[in-house]
């Protein structure tokens, strides 16, 4: 897979590109990152890209020609990109579906905003709209990281263990069950017998369970969207029983 990031501080998203499980992929082969400075499409001697919105008001906003040139460049690499995606709170929610649409892939291209964003003219050049959440940030470069991150981790090669993923909150529809490692006894708290038993039927049996009462208790409105199987929807009736007694 490969990345393109432009942004008007790519030193804020080099380091992260390099460290840690991207680092590796990359130097691997399985990721590669090509972080682009959106000034170096501004073709003035002050390298500006922006300018003061029409019609007044506080903030500037980002030229729509700057950024035209950054799309054409993107559209001019090989493999030209599959998606040129535009870091927005005005976009359609991320989600761990989008998630894995994108990590199928061969090249996304992310446009980072800062200050009042892009002018609107550049949407119709862009192939999507992204947010990461109903609140606004300071600049792009935290959602494009957010979506790196996402869908990278889902390509084959990038986490140790490809089925590590699988089981994440999220992948199945469902928040994750609780994890334990050593030590056995902290501060009068031990582990659940079971997940010591050797037995992978019950184990998987209890993790399932833990999942769904994750999931009923914080995030309910997820048990509307997830496939549930009988014995699921027999738990859940004891757990709301329960909650109401």
């Amino acid at each position: 897979m490969l990345y393109t990031v432009y942004t008007l501080f790519p030193d804020l998203v080099r380091p992260w590109t390099q460290e840690a499980i991207l680092g590796r992929a990359a130097e691997a082969g399985h990721l590669k990152f090509n972080v682009r400075n959106l000034r170096d499409h501004a073709q003035n001697k002050w390298n500006r890209v922006d300018e003061s919105p029409f019609g007044g008001g506080a903030g500037m906003v980002i030229r729509v020609d700057v950024a035209a040139r950054a799309v054409a460049e993107a559209k001019a690499m090989a493999p030209a990109p599959d998606e040129i995606i535009l870091l927005s709170p005005a976009g359609e929610p991320f989600s761990q579906t989008i998630a894995e649409e994108l990590s199928e892939k061969q090249h996304l291209c992310m446009l980072c905003g800062r200050y009042e964003g892009f002018d609107a003219r550049l949407e119709p050049l862009v192939t999507r709209e992204i947010s990461i959440g109903d609140y606004v940030l300071m600049g792009g470069e935290i959602a494009a990281l957010t979506v790196i991150e996402a869908t990278a981790r889902l390509i084959p090669g990038v986490l140790g263990d490809q089925e590590s993923h699988e089981q994440d909150s999220f992948s199945t529809g469902l928040l994750d069950y609780p994890e334990y490692t050593k030590p056995n006894l902290f501060e009068g708290q031990g582990i659940p017998e079971v997940l010591k038993s050797g037995h992978h039927g019950k184990v998987a049996q209890w993790r399932r369970e833990r999942a769904l009462e994750r999931t009923f208790y914080r995030r309910p409105d997820l048990l509307e969207k997830v496939t549930l199987s009988q014995t699921d929807l027999d738990f859940l009736a004891r757990l709301k029983t329960k909650a109401e007694t």
